[in-house]
């Protein structure tokens, strides 16, 4: 049963009870016999009657053998000289006097429901969360061993982060071992990464290894209707670090509450940037805060204030990045404890096929491949389970009941055979995994590459054999029916974007230069990406677009070249998708080279790579890379990894 409905039950009881309370006060006496008014006058004259009570018209007595009477009298002045001759005794009571019960329920009856209903409504403010009496309190949550804690065995492919941890948790445990030397615990830890990468759990095992309270709340708790409630809250919250010291706090979100002073429409907002001010100067004010760290996670560091991460507050910002293979493979190893797996699943090839995956990302693709295995009421999980669920996570779910008519499939097939024909022929390319014709998500048909090492920077070769690719399915169509369909809109939006970052960002154009042209600028609470600066002018700006123009033209001819010079192939591997509809990467390969795969395109069997020392990603450009994502996604949310490149012409409306 609910709080809400044992507090109704319990103010249901009392208020039956109220009821028969007044229903016992105001009750008239069951045991008085009514009788007529000629009936009281016989008994009077046979001195039948000893008492007798008058309450206006109303007349009550008791008889002589002690029963009770009740009648009306009318105006009779022959009754009271009979009453007194005959010795009875008489007594009068005015007309409104009800009794004492009464007459107080009456008059304070209405202020103790009142009350009543106050207390009932207070009550339930509370017990719902709203804290109605307490708005100024933190809303941290102290976490216990009993909620299910993390250590950190269970975070895996994040071992920086966690090292970075680890000496906060072992500070914590012995000061001494570090303040011995002059060292200062640190103030906070700013965990930064995508989405999906693991800051909350590793916050979360922090807890578990620490042995000391651990507080937590969300940036979006301090501020609401109320002026001055998120500072009041802040206080609040350092006063039970302070209270409960040593202990960690952690700010989930923190960007929520920690933008940008002063900025915005209007200048900002003043109840948050009050919240913001009260968290810098507990974090690094006069009142010391010992033994109290504060530990704070976002994914958009780019929009904090200067302030609140300058040394003295946020000592240390942790990097939380994507994991590579060895880090996808033991995060694949911690989610998948609970699961049986068939013998046929390796852990190291799934982490090979996955770059690209956040930690959260793995957890889901497991839990994919757990569900479509009980849905075929299998006793474990095999490599066909985890096939299925990689496709559908990249790709998007199968819709076989989409009616297509033959000719857009036939189109289809063309344009996906296209983008797989030329990534074939060009030494570079990342390996084709699969290529599919069977409508998935948004995409009538789709192309997964599946790259043999993982990238963290893309060359101009690269990115040049990249636009190739994505400009074969339209070239296809081209070549195959003299005419185009929108399918390749999605194609061209992402061309374009690679060949303006090629020449506006990283200066790959030899006209323009190593220069980079469009500075960002962004109001912080519409978002950092909104648009650009322009800094160059009228002049350069039709050079920049003159050489987009050419850097698409020219990949745009080689492609057409290449393609026209393999039609035979073209066709080959058209009519087998039509047939098949999803073909693997080796029997793309026997399609297209029955003769004989090139060597370029001989699969690398390395499996030193679990052996080897993590691999340290360049990180000292702004490199455009590509994720493992939807084909929808735009190209500059796209980090090195597994692509599909797909067949949009189902809907205009859902082009991004």
């Amino acid at each position: 049963m609910s709080q809400f409905q044992k507090n109704l039950a319990l103010w249901l009881v009392i208020s039956l009870l109220m009821i028969m309370l007044f229903n016992m006060m105001t009750q008239k006496d069951t045991e008085l016999k009514q009788i007529n008014y000629t009936e009281f006058l016989s008994a009077v004259d046979d001195g039948q009657v000893i008492n007798i009570t008058f309450q206006g018209s109303q007349v009550s007595g008791v008889f002589a053998d002690g029963s009770k009477f009740q009648t009306h009298a009318p105006m009779d002045e022959q009754l009271i000289p009979e009453l007194k001759e005959k010795g009875v005794i008489i007594e009068a009571k005015p007309v409104d006097d009800q009794g004492f019960w009464f007459t107080l329920l009456i008059s304070w009856g209405p202020i103790l429901l009142l009350i009543a209903v106050w207390i009932f409504f207070m009550r339930q403010m509370q017990g719902g969360g709203g804290k109605a009496m307490s708005f100024g309190k933190s809303k941290a949550k102290l976490l216990t061993d009993t909620q299910g804690m993390v250590t950190f065995k269970d975070v895996a492919g994040v071992d920086e982060a966690k090292q970075e941890l680890e000496e906060v948790v072992e500070f914590l445990r012995d000061p001494k071992k570090f303040t011995k030397l002059g060292g200062k615990i640190p103030k906070g830890v700013l965990l930064v990464g995508s989405p999906g990468t693991g800051k909350t759990l590793l916050a979360r095992s922090v807890a578990g290894e620490a042995g000391v309270p651990f507080f937590t709340i969300s940036g979006s708790d301090f501020v609401e209707m109320f002026v001055g409630v998120g500072a009041s809250r802040v206080r609040d919250l350092f006063q039970q670090g302070k209270k409960n010291a040593p202990c960690i706090i952690f700010i989930d979100e923190i960007d929520a509450v920690g933008r940008h002073r002063g900025a915005g429409l209007g200048g900002g907002h003043d109840e948050r940037e009050q919240t913001l001010n009260q968290l810098l100067v507990e974090m690094d004010g006069f009142e010391s805060n010992d033994g109290v760290i504060l530990v704070a996670a976002t994914n958009r560091p780019d929009v904090l204030d200067p302030a609140l991460l300058r040394p003295g507050r946020f000592d240390r910002q942790v990097m939380v990045p994507l994991p590579d293979i060895k880090g996808r493979h033991k995060i694949l190893i911690v989610h998948s404890r609970k699961v049986p797996m068939d013998e046929n699943v390796k852990l190291e090839v799934i982490a090979k096929a996955t770059p690209g995956f956040s930690g959260a990302d793995l957890a889901n693709l497991i839990n994919e491949a757990a569900l479509l295995a009980a849905r075929s009421n299998k006793n474990a999980v095999d490599r066909d389970d985890f096939e299925a669920a990689k496709d559908k996570v990249l790709m998007g779910a199968e819709r076989r009941s989409l009616v297509i008519t033959p000719a857009e499939k036939k189109v289809t097939a063309y344009h996906e055979a296209g983008h797989a024909l030329v990534s074939l022929l060009t030494p570079g390319s990342d390996p084709v995994h699969k290529v599919s014709i069977i409508p998935r998500g948004r995409a009538m048909g789709v192309t997964m590459y599946l790259p043999t090492e993982e990238k963290y920077s893309e060359t101009a070769n690269g990115l040049h054999i990249r636009i190739r690719s994505l400009l074969g399915g339209r070239v296809a169509e081209e070549l195959t029916f003299e005419s185009v369909t929108s399918g390749a809109s999605n194609d061209l939006e992402r061309v374009t974007a690679i060949a303006r970052k090629m020449v506006c960002e990283w200066g790959m154009s030899d006209k323009i230069g190593p220069m980079a042209f469009g500075e960002k600028e962004g109001e912080v609470f519409l978002g950092r990406d909104m648009g650009h600066m322009k800094n160059y002018s009228e002049a350069t700006a039709v050079d920049i677009d003159n050489e987009i123009r050419r850097i698409v033209t020219e990949n745009y001819e080689t492609t057409r070249t290449l393609i026209k010079d393999h039609k035979d192939q073209l066709i080959l591997l058209s009519e087998e998708l039509l047939v098949k509809e999803t073909l693997e990467s080796s029997e793309i390969l026997e399609t297209v080279f029955p003769e004989g795969i090139p060597e370029y395109l001989v699969p690398k069997t390395d499996d030193t790579v679990f052996d080897e020392p993590q691999k340290e990603a360049d990180l000292s450009g702004d490199s455009e890379t590509f994720v493992a994502a939807d084909a929808s996604a735009p190209v500059d949310e796209l980090p090195a990894e597994a692509t599909a490149e797909a067949d949009t012409s189902e809907d205009e409306s859902q082009k991004s």
